[in-house]
């Protein structure tokens, strides 16, 4: 597995302090976010999944915890549109750049408004795709926040 990926050289090129952390990747996991907690040995609640969404029709992340959902409504309203729906599979892979499983906030071609739900807050340091599949990067909330341009909000269904 390759250690370096557009990820990692966002976050060493804007000074963020991570680690790397590498898991057996399950294609057939019924969630990729808790499958990677379990396999790291660690809360799946500080595990973060990236997901793109289309809010008012224009590309959009979210950034929220494996183990629970995110609100369409709630999300759109962080985000300042007045709807949000899902983004279908390979529409969300061309526009970042990477594969579904490997999705990573950081490191895509082109950056889109971000949301990190607000219960990242409550970790010294949260896990995010490194991307690409079976790679998680760990830092704190607030650096990727700052990285990423993005913002806080209760996103939580």
């Amino acid at each position: 597995m390759a250690q370096s990926t557009r990820a990692t050289t966002t976050l060493e090129k804007a000074g963020v302090t991570f680690t790397l952390h590498a898991y057996d990747y399950d294609p057939g996991a019924d969630s990729i976010g808790l499958a990677a907690a379990q396999a790291l040995g660690v809360d799946a609640g500080q595990v973060f999944k990236t997901l793109m969404l289309l809010a008012d029709g224009k590309p959009a992340c979210v950034v929220a915890p494996s183990n629970g959902e995110v609100s369409m409504k709630k999300a759109a309203a962080a985000l300042g549109a007045k709807a949000a729906a899902m983004m279908k599979a390979d529409q969300a892979e061309r526009l970042t750049g990477y594969k579904i499983g490997g999705i990573s906030p950081f490191g895509q071609m082109r950056p889109v408004p971000t949301v990190i739900d607000e219960t990242a807050i409550l970790w010294d340091a949260i896990f995010l795709n490194g991307g690409q599949r079976g790679l998680q990067v760990h830092l704190p909330a607030d650096e990727a926040v700052r990285v990423l341009g993005a913002r806080f909000a209760d996103i939580a269904a």
